[in-house]
């Protein structure tokens, strides 16, 4: 995968926290940046970053990270594995390559991603886990249900109630697929939205990165506060 990308923001300091953006298909990372922009100034060390899926999808210069015929609401969840599969290593490296560019570790690597990328996102970490500390879904499903999950990555789901895309019970299945198996993960459905990221969702999305311990600092010690390079700041 070529590392085609847009940097929102690279501190003038060594980053103390990575943030990957993933677009959705037949989109760019240069349309995802209007989202990255909502990040970058709540954490101003942090050096975030939208990827650019590996296939061309529609009018130029629309991106896609896997074929979009069929898109999330393909019947055959094996066949819509299958495709993700394919990509994933391309995946995983291009994660890899940027958290080893900004000097930040997979502890305190956030990814996040709408749609498409959500899913992509959803995928990495089941398919690499530990790759990333949060993950951060608008409007993604996993392809087929994780069987597996730790508390390494907290995973926020964050869903329009009225999504006609990616129908909202996908999250719904998910968030208690990663419980059953032993996840951390948040479920929040905005009412009466579609498939959109709006003010309402993006307010979720900072206020868990900022303020919602991960669980596996309970399971440590509920004595030991959280580590400092982590992506969450208390008050």
């Amino acid at each position: 995968m070529k590392h085609q990308h847009v940097v929102v923001q690279s501190p003038v300091f060594p980053a103390k926290q990575l943030l990957l953006l993933f677009h959705t298909a037949g989109d760019n990372p240069v349309s995802m940046a209007e989202i990255g922009r909502w990040f970058a100034p709540v954490f101003p060390d942090a050096m975030v970053v939208c990827l650019a899926g590996p296939l061309a999808s529609g009018p130029a210069p629309g991106r896609a990270w896997f074929a979009p015929r069929g898109e999330l609401n393909e019947p055959d969840e094996q066949a819509l594995q299958e495709k993700i599969d394919a990509v994933m290593p391309g995946v995983v490296n291009e994660v890899k390559y940027w958290q080893r560019e900004s000097g930040v570790d997979a502890g305190a690597t956030a990814l996040i991603g709408f749609s498409q990328g959500a899913t992509i996102a959803l995928e990495a970490i089941k398919a690499s886990p530990g790759l990333a500390s949060r993950v951060i879904s608008f409007s993604g499903r996993f392809a087929l249900l994780p069987e597996h999950a730790s508390t390494q990555t907290t995973i926020h789901l964050i869903h329009g109630e009225y999504d006609d895309v990616v129908e909202v019970r996908t999250a719904q299945q998910g968030y208690v697929a990663l419980l059953h198996a032993g996840g951390d993960v948040t479920l929040d459905i905005v009412d009466d939205l579609g498939h959109a990221i709006d003010e309402r969702g993006m307010k979720f999305a900072l206020d868990h990165l900022r303020y919602t311990i991960p669980r596996r600092y309970f399971d440590d010690a509920l004595s030991v506060s959280p580590g400092k390079d982590d992506v969450i700041g208390l008050r």
